[in-house]
């Protein structure tokens, strides 16, 4: 089973010396990638545990991939309604070649209404500009020339695609993940309530005639419980999914590789047989 962590890219966390000491402490604990977070307007009333900082995830994950050089590096995940396509592309295909394929792209339709009419973008409309953004992705990845509005033109560097994680619940994003997906990454807790949207995402993909999405599971442990932990990653393992990645709060560094030595611990048995 491989085993990713979540990385605090918000809030006092995100301080550089900070976020790369966590950072380079799980790729020499051999995670499998790190993920950041995503808000670009956070209300001031909403402000709780990360006083309104948020890195933007793929600057992040490019100053990232020059200070690392084997561990993955993932959105978790980057909210598309909010970008314009094409230049959002370009960020993504110049990371994925700058970092040595190491991207690992996942995406959601997002949900904080105030963060959305700072954006000027109407909320009613996510799912539509999210289906529309990852369609255009895929074809700048794909299409030699590309085009857009009735203009070719060539979308260079072209380098392999990153996988795509869909994130969400729900028949919306399942359907998604099938679409255009590589991986659906729920938000995931007791692995039981996963059972029956996996099997509709495997009709689905049955459907489209294609290979189900890989399952991705994000999820939370907590370390006064190691127990848990592991039977609840049996049970993921018991439903095919190979792919977990951890989140947790931390204050500082210290704590994180405190939470990387639980990580290996609890888990480290079940990720050596998955």
């Amino acid at each position: 089973m491989k085993l990713g962590v979540a990385v605090r890219s918000m809030g006092p966390q995100s301080r550089p010396e900070v976020l790369l000491e966590c950072v380079r402490a799980a790729e020499a604990a051999g995670l499998s990638e790190v993920w950041v977070q995503d808000h670009i307007a956070i209300p001031p009333d909403d402000a709780e545990g990360s006083g309104g900082r948020y890195l933007d995830p793929l600057t992040c994950l490019a100053w990232l991939a020059a200070a690392t050089s084997r561990i993955g590096l993932g959105t978790g995940v980057l909210v598309v309604p909010y970008r314009p396509p094409l230049p959002t592309a370009k960020a993504v295909a110049t990371l994925q070649e700058l970092s040595g394929n190491r991207l690992h792209l996942g995406v959601g339709v997002g949900w904080m209404a105030p963060e959305f009419r700072a954006l000027g973008v109407p909320r009613h409309e996510r799912g539509v500009r999210s289906d529309e953004f990852l369609a255009f992705l895929r074809r700048c990845f794909e299409d030699e020339p590309m085009s857009a509005y009735g203009q070719e033109f060539l979308f260079l560097p072209k380098p392999p695609r990153p996988p795509i994680y869909v994130g969400g619940s729900g028949e919306h994003a399942l359907r998604r993940s099938v679409a255009y997906g590589d991986a659906w990454m729920p938000m995931a807790g007791a692995p039981g309530k996963l059972t029956d949207p996996i099997a509709r995402l495997r009709e689905l993909a049955q459907e489209a005639e294609r290979e189900p999405p890989a399952i991705v599971a994000f999820t939370g442990f907590d370390p006064s419980e190691p127990a848990e932990a592991r039977e609840r990653c049996l049970g993921y393992a018991e439903l095919g999914i190979r792919h977990v990645v951890a989140g947790g709060r931390y204050a500082d560094a210290a704590e994180f590789r405190r939470y990387l030595d639980f990580l290996s611990d609890a888990l480290g048995a079940v990720s050596a047989t998955g």
